[in-house]
Parts: structure tokens; sequence; C-alpha cells
């Protein structure tokens, strides 16, 4: 991939990230990338193109960093869940992240009217879903161990989006104390 790709794909990452899929036009990406309408076909065939290729950087930054580098690990699965948690509160939790999480903006934006990008969002969901399955299960036993995965994962979106709406990071840190309370300190 040139150079130029990359940056205008991440260029349009932090747009769409800030002000949602359909909110960004083609001229915002184009005048923050400092491209032309040439340039930029040249790259790509569609907005749609492009945002497809933003979910695709989106999915790759998360596999190394979560699925790689947290539950790929050696290390035990209460450090990969505390590692987790960490890394969702650091990754979210200073301002220019106070949009909320770049996956479940574009869950909620495209889901519902476009199958490629709902179906590439899931892919994501899932995989995280089923590798903190095996965390849990580890854990805390077999016992409901995929629907408590999926609440995690739920109640850390949630946090998430509560926390872009009053926009204020300090919900997020909260709901991840109770997470930790329930797998890692277990003191609920």
């Amino acid at each position: 991939m040139s150079d130029k790709k990359e940056q205008i794909i991440k260029t349009t990452a932090e747009l769409i990230h800030s002000k949602g899929y359909e909110a960004t036009k083609l001229s915002d990406i184009m005048n923050a990338s400092e491209i032309g309408k040439g340039q930029f076909y040249h790259y790509f065939s569609s907005k749609r193109d492009l945002g497809l290729h933003v979910v695709e950087l989106y999915v790759n930054m998360w596999r190394e960093e979560l699925i790689l580098g947290i539950f790929d690990s050696e290390d035990t699965s209460k450090t990969k869940m505390e590692n987790m948690l960490k890394w969702a509160i650091q990754y979210h939790d200073y301002p220019s992240k106070i949009s909320g999480c770049p996956f479940g903006n574009l869950a909620l934006e495209m889901s519902e009217h476009d199958e490629e990008f709902r179906r590439r969002i899931n892919e994501l969901f899932h995989e995280w879903i089923n590798r903190l399955e095996v965390v849990i299960r580890d854990l805390q036993g077999e016992h409901k161990a995929l629907q408590k995965a999926r609440a995690v994962v739920a109640q850390i979106e949630g946090g998430i989006l509560l926390m872009k709406n009053y926009q204020d990071a300090f919900i997020l840190r909260e709901i991840i104390e109770m997470i930790r309370s329930q797998y890692i300190n277990e003191e609920v």
C-alpha cells in the first residue's frame, strides 16, 4: 500500500471516529488529506470503499493489540483479563478518544444499512467474545462462559457509549472497575 493511500485511510479514520461515517463528506476527506478528487479516485472507487478500508485499519490494529497482544500472550487468564481492561481504558480514556469506540460507533451507524460493514465489524466482536470466553472459562468454569463474555463486551461498549454521551471518562473507568471486581478481585 502506498504511503499516500495509507495516510488518506488514517486521516479518514480520525474523521469518521469524530464525526461519524454519514456525516463525513468526501470534501472533508479531501480537505483533511490535502488531495483532489482525481487522487481520491486513484486510490478508492467510492467513499464506501474507503470506509471499508478504515474498518480494516481498525480490525488490524485491534487484532494486533487485543487478540495477539493480550489474548494470545503466555500470560495467565487473570492477567489477560486485567490487560484487556487496562487496554480498554487506555484506548478510550483521554480527550481525543471521547468520540467513543470506532467499532461501536460504526456498528450503531452502519449495521442496518450496509451488510459488508456489519459483517466486518461483527467478525472482530465475534473474535473478541470468543477469546474472552476462553479466559472467563479458565477463571470461573464452563457455566455460561459465552454469555458472560458477551456481557463483558457489552458492558465495555456500553460504558464507552455512556462515556461519549456524558463526555466523562470516569464512567468507563467505573464500569471497568465493576468488571474487574467480578472477574479479577471477586469482591462482589
